[in-house]
């Protein structure tokens, strides 16, 4: 086989791949996805497939069907109380770009650096953006199980800045349910990312422990910042969460580094 055409085979797997997905969700009855969300949700799909292959696309997919699950969990009841995620949590563009941004540039910049340094100077900083991609999911799942399961399942919810009770869905509330069930969904994918390949098991734990600080610091951001702002809105403040996750477990990697 020509080394060219080589070089194309991921992108034309994730073109086809993508497609076949793209048209079952599409005629499916449950949407996961709004039409627009669906045409976003494949142009991500073949990006990361593109770049970081079945094993970036496996981490992604985890994200994508588990935190999906997740938010139909207690669905009518969070539908009654008014805290439920909008279209009954089908994902829009905002939604598909809001947590994946950060984990589309850290498999872009992985994918990357390669063609720009061909002299290899540069290729140090590729597992360090492979961790930040998974980290990214990671704390993008433990954000969204923690806070659907502490919706949905939380006995007692406090501000995370004043330790303050306050109803359930409330911006910047905490729970122990959800506490622990971000904790657990952040140890799950990271897992995925670790049984691919694309990160240790000493990644696992940088992501877990990423994971858990940006959680908590989105929190305090939802209390203090999200009502002041307009412009502040879930997307950004997901997208500043992915970003808080994978610097974070970056740097600790960085300083732990022998």
């Amino acid at each position: 086989m020509p080394a060219e055409l080589a070089s194309f085979n991921p992108w034309l797997i994730a073109l086809a791949l993508n497609s076949v997905l793209a048209a079952i969700a599409w005629f499916s009855p449950k949407k996961l996805l709004t039409p627009a969300g669906l045409l976003h949700a494949w142009f991500l799909g073949v990006l990361i497939w593109g770049t970081l292959g079945w094993q970036g696309y496996v981490v992604v997919m985890f994200y994508f069907l588990v935190g999906s699950a997740v938010t139909r969990i207690g669905m009518a009841q969070k539908e009654a109380e008014g805290i439920a995620e909008k279209r009954s949590g089908a994902r829009g563009p905002e939604n598909v770009w809001g947590s994946a941004l950060v984990g589309a540039l850290c498999a872009l910049g992985a994918f990357v650096i390669p063609l720009l340094n061909p002299d290899n100077s540069a290729r140090l900083f590729i597992p360090l953006l492979i961790l930040g991609y998974v980290a990214s999911f990671s704390t993008k799942l433990s954000d969204t199980s923690a806070s659907e399961v502490g919706k949905a399942y939380g006995k007692r919810t406090f501000l995370i800045t004043t330790l303050q009770a306050v109803p359930r869905g409330t911006e910047g509330a905490v729970s122990l349910e959800g506490t622990l069930a971000g904790i657990l969904a952040s140890a799950a994918i990271a897992l995925v990312g670790w049984g691919v390949g694309l990160i240790s098991l000493l990644g696992v734990a940088l992501c877990i422990i990423a994971a858990f600080i940006a959680t908590n610091l989105e929190s305090v951001i939802g209390a203090t910042l999200q009502s002041k702002y307009d412009w502040l809105t879930n997307e950004v403040v997901n997208i500043l969460n992915t970003l808080i996750g994978a610097v974070a477990a970056i740097s600790l990697a960085w300083l732990i580094s022998p």
